[in-house]
């Protein structure tokens, strides 16, 4: 079980990581000239993978912005949030390369996993 604080760490290194799987799959669609300018016209994409990737960093992004703020409130009132931080955290690595290779009923289990996870810190939180 890691600490609160070692979770928030990784749960950021593990952003760094969706958003790399992001832009490796998007570059490979998207020419240079695209990546470097300021994207005033959003381009659909079109690849299967680059969709996925995609997708994957959008729903991290949802589910980020509670553990963070979950994450936070146990650093700062020096309570303990358990294992429900580091269960969060090996979900989300497991849930990435299951999105971007389709594997579609193990994937959902895994995202209830990491949201259940977050329910759980709320509840400790609340009735700590």
């Amino acid at each position: 079980m890691m600490s609160e604080l070692v979770c928030l760490e990784v749960s950021v290194l593990l952003w760094i990581v969706y958003v790399l799987a992001q832009v490796g799959a998007s570059q490979v669609e998207l020419p240079l000239s695209y990546l470097l300018s300021s994207r005033d016209r959003p381009v659909e994409l079109k690849g299967v993978m680059a969709g996925r990737a995609n997708r994957a960093l959008g729903n991290y992004v949802q589910n980020f912005t509670a553990f963070i703020a979950l994450d936070l409130a146990f650093v700062a009132t020096h309570q303990s949030a358990g294992i429900s931080p580091t269960v969060w955290i090996v979900a989300r690595i497991v849930y990435l390369p299951l999105y971007l290779f389709n594997v579609i009923y193990v994937r959902s289990i895994v995202w209830g996993v990491s949201f259940g996870a977050i329910i759980v810190m709320l509840a400790r939180l609340a009735f700590a």
